[in-house]
């Protein structure tokens, strides 16, 4: 993931976008694109703060089967050989909800849960 610019750097371009130069010529002097200059003159005209946006998720959440985390577990517990497609089509039969069979296994593997083949199982 890239990297904010510096505080500095959004307050000087706003004040030389203020100072009455264009949005373009502010991101060739100040060497950002022009349409950072322009987020950076709107969020400054709208609200005077130029700060950076937060970046990426909140930490701990897993989008939409935050709320069904509990759920999954529960299955999982009580029948350890379930299949993720078992589980997907868990979801889909309780709650309606459709997701990848990725989601689930990231889930499964943040909560300390994975699957482990058994060594007394034969081969092929």
């Amino acid at each position: 993931m890239g990297k904010a610019y510096s505080l500095d750097l959004r307050k000087s371009i706003a004040a030389y976008i203020t100072s009455g130069h264009s949005c373009r010529s502010a991101g060739r002097v100040f060497g950002v694109s022009a349409s950072t200059a322009v987020r950076i003159a709107r969020a400054h005209r709208e609200g005077g703060d130029v700060s950076a946006k937060p970046q990426g998720r909140e930490a701990g959440r897993f989008g939409k089967l935050a709320p069904h985390r509990d759920f999954l577990i529960d299955i999982v517990r009580a029948e350890p050989d379930i299949t993720l497609a078992e589980l997907g089509n868990a979801l889909e039969d309780t709650f309606g909800l459709q997701v990848q069979l990725s989601s689930i296994h990231r889930v499964l593997r943040r909560a300390g849960i994975s699957y482990k083949k058994r060594t007394y199982c034969q081969g092929a």
